[in-house]
């Protein structure tokens, strides 16, 4: 049985996947509105992503008799200053979703919860590969500047990113 503090944590959790979701879609509606289609898919793709993550906990806390709560998702809030800051914004939105992943960790840790352990270790893989890949996204357009042609290739190469879902077999 899952401690009332994992669950309030993974509670939370579930609507920061969300939330994720949400300020992913609205990225890909700002780069779908510059004619950026590549950009705006790799951002669909990384929403459904959260959306999976979001279910994942959903399903973990079903699975251990533990009351799912749902909270009101904010909308996404931010000011996009040109093309690279929705990249910026998703790097610095994934640092803070790993440190509410940590949280919960931590606490999972202090009640000497294994198996929530074990089901975090895969959350924690997984943001640190999100971190990596929101860097190299900056750091490609950084690399271009304002370049046009670039831009244009980097969309190019977006654009053939694939979704793929993760198994929902935790227990």
């Amino acid at each position: 049985m899952l401690n009332e503090k994992i669950i309030s944590l993974m509670n939370e959790q579930i609507n920061k996947e969300f939330y994720s979701a949400y300020l992913y879609l609205d990225f890909a509606n700002y780069y779908e509105s510059k004619g950026l289609e590549g950009f705006a898919s790799w951002f669909k793709i990384q929403a459904k992503e959260e959306q999976d993550h979001g279910m994942l906990f959903y399903q973990y806390l079903q699975n251990n008799n533990a009351c799912v709560k749902f909270d009101p998702i904010d909308a996404p809030s931010y000011k996009i200053q040109d093309l690279i800051t929705p990249l910026k914004e998703s790097l610095k939105h994934e640092k803070f979703v790993t440190s509410c992943i940590n949280k919960i960790y931590s606490a999972a840790e202090d009640f000497m919860d294994y198996r929530s352990m074990e089901f975090l270790n895969w959350f924690i893989k997984e943001q640190a590969e999100e971190e990596c890949s929101a860097q190299a996204l900056i750091t490609k357009a950084e690399f271009l500047g304002n370049d046009a042609k670039g831009f244009y290739l980097l969309d190019k190469e977006l654009l053939a990113r694939e979704y793929s879902a993760p198994d929902y077999s935790f227990d």
